[in-house]
């Protein structure tokens, strides 16, 4: 690899292709028109051309690839969740993400680090071992550790019972890992278009255009785009666009902040989580700390960080890991993060025929793209919601057929 960056920087002529060609003018029409340039989005369009042959696609992405919520979350994979249905959902998803790099010929940075969600209090740990007899129930790896365990796998974490609130023990998930979050949008969006797909960034959706309760095209600000089918992947500005379709989700939308510190010679090798400390730390492959906290309590549309957070944040981290109090913080920033009520996602159909929604992901969205990618895919080019997705259907809240993932989203609540 080093050779062939030497050869490479040391040539007169470049032969490395570009990425994504350059960008078309928009057709008059598409087949399947995708809402939204993320992850989600991206994945969709490549399942749908290399599983199904759905390969008259448009991606219309208002910014730049990956620059929502794609480019602004921590990473962290994970199928160690509280339901049934929750587990076999992000386990799909982490058997996916494992043979990614392969499947996109793209190296994603994929590693397994193991993943601890801390306990500081009785109910805590009777909520551990709930998940994990539920995770082994479906053949997911996870247990209780105790703070004895805990001593011998993350040595570097303060387990004095002198503190405000002291570790009592951990759930612990080993298939755990991190990913490169920007390598997954761009390894999805290179293949995609490779197959056929069209990638339009800069291109805004500013209008549904419906007939007879069908969606028929949308409005852009590059002009008009007839389409058979639609789906929405926006985050942060689901409840903006159903809204555009007629129809309003149980979502708010409330800001997500995280950091990273300078980069540190490797300590940290595991994932940390506290639920009820609202915190996540873990360190990336440069050797920065990567660290987040709770959801912002009252709802807005920004991505601004604040002073408050950072406080907040820090006392806790400098609780577990004490000796981090002098080492700098590089940067801060925001995702705009999409709640539904009971802290799961919305997938599937909608009120509008043909018209399909990828939603409601709050604080776990990074971790589900290549299964939501290939589930919502199906969904679309069979118009048949897949059975792994039915529990997560829009009209579950006026059933009342809710999926309370709220004890394993550890900081959205």
């Amino acid at each position: 690899m080093a050779f062939g960056l030497i050869k490479y920087g040391l040539s007169p002529s470049y032969p490395g292709k570009r990425f994504l060609s350059r960008q078309p003018e928009l057709k008059s029409s598409y087949d399947v028109v995708i809402i939204g340039g993320g992850g989600h989005g991206l994945a969709c369009a490549y399942y749908l051309a290399k599983n199904h042959g759905v390969k008259n696609v448009a991606v219309l992405e208002k910014g730049y690839i990956g620059g929502g919520n794609t480019g602004r979350n921590t990473a962290i994979i994970r199928s160690n969740y509280l339901t049934p249905e929750g587990v076999a959902f992000y386990d799909e998803s982490v058997r996916l993400f494992q043979g990614l790099s392969e499947d996109l010929d793209f190296n994603i940075l994929y590693t397994e680090r193991g993943h601890f969600t801390l306990a500081h209090t009785d109910a805590a740990m009777r909520t551990s071992r709930w998940r994990a007899e539920v995770n082994k129930h479906l053949g997911v790896n996870s247990e209780v550790v105790d703070r004895e365990d805990l001593r011998k796998l993350v040595p570097c974490m303060n387990l004095s019972e002198d503190v405000r609130h002291p570790v009592l023990g951990a759930l612990y998930h080993p298939p755990g890992s991190i990913a490169r979050h920007d390598a997954v949008a761009w390894g999805y969006a290179g293949r995609a278009a490779e197959l056929g797909v069209e990638i339009h960034q800069g291109t805004e959706v500013t209008g549904l255009e419906i007939e007879g309760g069908r969606i028929t095209g949308v409005v852009t600000n590059r002009g008009h785009v007839g389409c058979g089918k639609a789906m929405q992947a926006v985050a942060g500005l689901s409840g903006v666009m159903a809204a555009k379709a007629g129809f309003k989700l149980p979502i708010r939308t409330v800001p997500l902040q995280a950091c990273v510190s300078m980069p540190l010679k490797p300590f940290l090798d595991p994932i940390i989580v506290s639920g009820s400390l609202h915190i996540y730390i873990s360190q990336g492959s440069r050797g920065e700390l990567v660290m987040g906290g709770s959801t912002d309590p009252y709802p807005r549309y920004q991505t601004r960080s604040t002073l408050d957070f950072m406080e907040g944040l820090m006392a806790h981290i400098l609780e577990l890991f004490p000796f981090l109090a002098d080492v700098p913080v590089l940067r801060q920033w925001a995702g705009m993060t999409d709640m539904t009520p009971d802290f799961s996602p919305v997938m599937g159909e909608t009120p509008v025929k043909n018209y399909y929604i990828d939603s409601g992901w709050g604080t776990w969205g990074f971790k589900a793209t290549p299964v939501c990618g290939k589930r919502m895919a199906e969904t679309i080019a069979t118009a048949r919601v897949p059975e792994l997705l039915q529990p997560f259907r829009l009209s579950r809240f006026e059933e009342y057929h809710l999926v309370g993932e709220k004890g394993a989203a550890s900081v959205g609540h």
